[in-house]
């Protein structure tokens, strides 16, 4: 994150008229060097007192949208074109306010404004008994290409954001290296800790008669502490990271898992493990303790997809992009190297079937061998399970 912006750097009056705002964005979108972001936002950064920054809330998230915004939030942090992060001091977001209210009183809800004033407020009120143990800073950060690597912790949490937020699918950005980035964060029931010396810090909360209850130690929190997206249910919070994308009508069961850059396109039921980078088609089925192979597995990079009126059978396991309309039965895993007979009684990997649609695989009981068939009749989801309206 780069320093603090105090409102010294920009130009511009507390306060403006439409026209002046108009006027202060067609002067920064005229300099030959700017260029639109393609993603921004405006959050609260956690940094603990070492300086790592812990983590980043965007209440709200902008994809090609709110230019105006945009070019405001540029002038006042200097930036010109790209990505990165910029700390705001509440003089700024003062500032920046103030040009912003012009468009409050037009009957529409703004929410970069409400944005800005719950930072604004959060910001001044930052004395609690944990401030020795870390302090809550504001943070605009910029995207200037999707394909372009992360650049810092709000960085990563941005783009976090927009594929829990719906923003965009699994794959609609670049998180190359993000683990290298993303600090290890001990999350609790007091918010997000540095791990390096928790121990020290636990010590020093019991003694203010503070209590403390880890959920976990690990680089991403639980999406649903950041985004809760309309129209899902998900039983079990802890499973689904943030960066988990959700569409609506999906139901995340108890024992159902959900990654981060991975989710569901559609109504969905998932009772087992959808890894890092796996997307699933509408009206399929991950039934209860199937796991799908993540990107992650192995240190792959191939990216699984399971088509829609899909069915993993209970216990099964999926290492193959599946067409439309497949099942694998309960308890089989097909990994892409499985040989597989055909019904033609040829064998072949099943990677050389990786797609096909109206596919059943399915192990001879009595060979042993995985056997595969066409079928045409395919899966049909309880309409009445996934209608999640809030």
């Amino acid at each position: 994150m780069q320093p603090r912006c105090s409102g010294a750097c920009c130009d511009t009056i507390a306060a403006m008229t439409r026209d002046e705002f108009d006027a202060l964005v067609a002067k920064v979108e005229a300099d030959a060097e700017y260029k639109r972001p393609v993603a921004f936002a405006l959050g609260l950064a956690t940094v603990s007192r070492f300086g790592r920054v812990l983590d980043t809330y965007y209440p709200f998230t902008n994809l090609g949208e709110h230019s105006g915004a945009a070019a405001v939030f540029s002038n006042f942090v200097g930036r010109k074109a790209g990505g990165g992060s910029f700390e705001l001091e509440s003089g700024s977001l003062e500032e920046a306010l103030g040009q912003l209210e012009v468009f409050a009183g037009d009957g529409n809800y703004h929410p970069i404004i409400e944005t800005l004033r719950m930072v604004l407020a959060a910001v001044r009120s930052d004395d609690s008994p944990l401030d020795n143990q870390r302090s809550r800073r504001a943070v605009v950060t910029f995207i200037g290409d999707l394909a372009d690597p992360p650049i810092d912790v709000p960085d990563v949490y941005l783009r976090l954001h927009l594929l829990s937020q719906r923003k965009i699918e699994p794959h609609g950005c670049n998180l190359e290296k993000i683990f290298g980035i993303l600090p290890n964060v001990v999350w609790s029931n007091r918010g997000p800790f540095d791990s390096e010396e928790f121990e020290r810090t636990r010590v020093e909360l019991i003694a203010q008669g503070i209590e403390l209850k880890v959920r976990s130690v690990d680089k991403f929190p639980r999406m649903t502490d950041y985004v809760v997206p309309s129209g899902v249910r998900i039983a079990n919070a802890d499973n689904v990271r943030l960066g988990a994308h959700l569409a609506p009508g999906t139901t995340v069961m108890n024992a159902g898992f959900v990654n981060f850059d991975a989710g569901t396109l559609g109504p969905a039921m998932v009772e087992g493990r959808i890894s890092a980078g796996v997307v699933v088609e509408p009206e399929s089925d991950v039934g209860g303790g199937a796991s799908i192979m993540g990107t992650l597995s192995g240190g792959g990079n191939q990216v699984v997809r399971i088509g829609s009126h899909c069915l993993l059978g209970a216990n099964s396991g999926c290492g193959i992009s599946l067409g439309d309309g497949c099942t694998i039965e309960a308890g089989l895993y097909v990994t892409a190297g499985a040989r597989v007979t055909m019904p033609d009684g040829s064998v072949v990997k099943a990677r050389e079937l990786s797609g096909r649609p109206g596919l059943l695989f399915w192990r001879n009981s009595q060979t042993g061998a995985i056997e595969v068939k066409e079928r045409s009749n395919t899966v049909a989801l309880n309409t009445a399970l996934h209608q999640n309206r809030n």
